[in-house]
């Protein structure tokens, strides 16, 4: 049905049924197990802003691993309603987890600051200043 609309997908090859076929089962209200991240270029620093909306401070973790930031989060919760016999009236359950890397081999790891505030993460990851040549004169035997 597709190939037959002119806003469809362009392109006509055997596992092209299979392209989208998450949301075509689940819709496109399925979420997504990514954290949104922006990054800005402030001068000395950048700044990352990742939106972590319903962790908590403590389910956080930032790791450097090598020339990699890594922000991993997870959470769990369960609510439980009982009737007066023990039985459940309503149950549920939720789990999420991000994790993402980041390259941060021109940023001075040493001095990477970080705050969660209202579902946001905000971190500092100041530049790395830049080496300046070496210059020497070689002796000549």
């Amino acid at each position: 049905m597709y190939g037959l609309t002119p806003f469809g997908r362009n392109r006509y090859d055997l596992f092209s049924i299979f392209n989208d076929f998450d949301k075509d089962f689940f819709g496109d209200t399925m979420p997504m197990n990514t954290c949104r991240t922006d990054i800005r270029d402030e001068g000395e620093k950048y700044v990352m802003e990742s939106e972590l909306p319903g962790f908590e401070k403590e389910d956080i973790k930032l790791d450097i691993n090598g020339s990699y930031l890594v922000i991993s989060a997870e959470h769990n919760s369960e609510n439980d309603q009982k009737d007066d016999n023990g039985k459940y009236i309503r149950r549920e359950r939720s789990f999420g987890s991000y994790k993402r890397s980041f390259d941060i081999s021109d940023v001075n790891a040493d001095n990477i600051s970080a705050e969660y505030k209202n579902g946001v993460l905000c971190i500092d990851l100041p530049k790395k200043k830049p080496e300046e040549p070496v210059a020497k004169r070689l002796e000549i035997k």
